[in-house]
């Protein structure tokens, strides 16, 4: 019996709720073959008692496949995920990274929503309230915020080693456009994503902020389980269009954060009509497909974000819609109020 025959075995079984395989994420800390009996140690963060339970349960059954193998013995050590903000075991309710207030990750189950359009005004919106704002731009493959903003400036480091952010329109950034030349792709596996992504949190100089806002990338993969289990997040804003196909995509998005103890925020209905120079609005994907899916949920809508052509050209040029007055285009509008109910939520929550 080898063991690299049973690693691959186990790079069958999925962790709960994401995409990703416990041996590529690093739960596997040792197999050996002793005298013809399989030992298999893992580790595992986290304050679900379900997920180690099903791990257990599915490399057991994934294991049962392989001829000749016997009982495999598999020993768990489950270790404290950090507790998440605003719950009990959080103490404070505030976040694991020194200096922050909130956290708060914007998602998607898909791509193709207008989740960093959202993160970009949202995070616009939240310092025009008076707060200090931190975005971080979590999406390695298709890193955005560097556009949206209209900077393409280069990271500097300090005397820590610790990289300082890019400021632009009184938001500190990081990127990994700001790393990367413009036609330069991302090539990094798992591993290399996980290790980018615990940088990006927790080696830049953030300072004092009130809200780092989170744009992740779209889907239920390496980058948010690293997210999950490397900081405190207060929450999470789930952004969908109204089709149908975007709602199944979001649900997967939910599901993820309900695993691990995070609370939903809200739900953010984007491109949710076009309306004419005549005052017709048309719902070109759907009507009120967000809505309704937040009913279900038992979450609230924080905004409908209707089709404007000045968020198009506002996130091409680098300036953002939420930088317009409100009473100049609905967009804004419904992003300054957004802003202003999640930071309602949020000092709600906060001792």
């Amino acid at each position: 019996m080898n063991p690299d025959l049973i690693r691959q075995a186990l790079r069958q079984v999925r962790y709960p709720g994401f995409s990703r395989d416990i041996v590529s994420f690093g739960l596997v800390k040792d197999v050996r073959i002793e005298n013809g009996q399989v030992w298999i140690r893992m580790e595992i963060a986290t304050r679900d008692a379900a997920v180690p339970e099903k791990i257990f349960k599915d490399a057991h059954a994934m294991l049962a496949e392989i001829p000749g193998i016997g009982t495999p013995k598999i020993e768990i050590e489950i270790k404290d995920a950090p507790a998440q903000a605003g719950s009990s075991e959080a103490g404070s309710g505030k976040s694991s990274i020194p200096g922050i207030k909130h956290i708060i990750a914007v998602a998607s189950g898909k791509g193709g929503v207008g989740k960093s359009t959202v993160s970009s005004n949202l995070a616009l919106a939240l310092a025009a309230t008076g707060a200090r704002v931190g975005l971080c731009d979590c999406d390695l493959y298709g890193p955005s915020i560097a556009m949206m903003f209209g900077t393409q400036e280069r990271p500097m480091a300090n005397e820590q080693e610790e990289i300082i952010p890019i400021e632009a329109h009184g938001i500190k950034l990081m990127s990994m456009g700001f790393l990367l030349e413009d036609r330069s792709p991302v090539i990094v596996r798992g591993p290399m994503a996980t290790r980018y992504t615990q940088q990006f949190l927790r080696q830049v100089a953030w300072g004092e902020l009130d809200y780092l806002v989170l744009d992740l990338p779209p889907g239920t993969g390496d980058i948010q389980l690293t997210i999950v289990q490397t900081v405190a997040l207060d929450g999470a804003v789930i952004v969908t269009t109204p089709q149908e196909i975007a709602l199944i995509d979001a649900r997967k998005a939910v599901s993820m954060f309900a695993r691990v103890n995070v609370p939903i925020l809200g739900l953010i209905e984007n491109m949710a009509w076009f309306e004419c120079d005549h005052g017709v609005r048309y719902p070109l994907f759907g009507e009120g497909g967000g809505v309704r899916e937040a009913e279900a949920m038992g979450v609230p809508v924080l905004a409908q974000i209707p089709i404007e052509p000045v968020v198009r050209s506002g996130g091409d040029s680098g300036k953002p819609v939420a930088l317009m007055p409100p009473a100049e285009s609905v967009a804004s509008a419904a992003f300054h109020q957004t802003a202003r109910t999640l930071a309602s939520t949020l000092a709600a929550k906060t001792p």
